[in-house]
């Protein structure tokens, strides 16, 4: 069995920082590239960012651009998202999730087999 564990939500003033954790544990498997998607109450999950491990490829939203870094750990199955410039709109459920295709549009969630539980991130205004 396959755990994803995310970390480091919580509520932030608007213009602060978060850095938020993912880490595999359980069964071993090999991902082609790791992401973040997040969720706002009677919407749809969005896509946030990714990185594609060959070749260090990343992928963001335009409304995070320039404010989110992604980064990770290809041998540890873990990738870390660092918020900056916070905004209220930015509050939601945040979700990594590991994709097992090669050459899978990283943007789009059906290309995730494992998916974590979600941390809350609050930016108050």
């Amino acid at each position: 069995q396959v755990q994803l564990v995310e970390s480091g939500g919580g509520l932030v003033q608007a213009g602060g920082s978060l850095r938020l954790s993912c880490e595999a544990s359980g069964r071993t498997f090999t991902s082609y590239g790791m992401g973040w998607f997040r969720q706002v109450p009677g919407k749809e999950r969005e896509f946030v960012t990714a990185i594609r491990w060959n070749g260090g490829t990343t992928y963001y939203a335009e409304s995070v651009k320039g404010r989110f870094t992604i980064s990770g750990d290809n041998a540890k199955n873990a990738v870390y998202l660092q918020m900056h410039s916070l905004k209220p709109e930015d509050t939601a459920v945040y979700y990594c999730a590991a994709s097992l295709i090669r050459f899978g549009n990283l943007m789009a969630q059906f290309n995730y087999a494992y998916w974590g539980q979600g941390t809350q991130v609050t930016v108050s205004s």
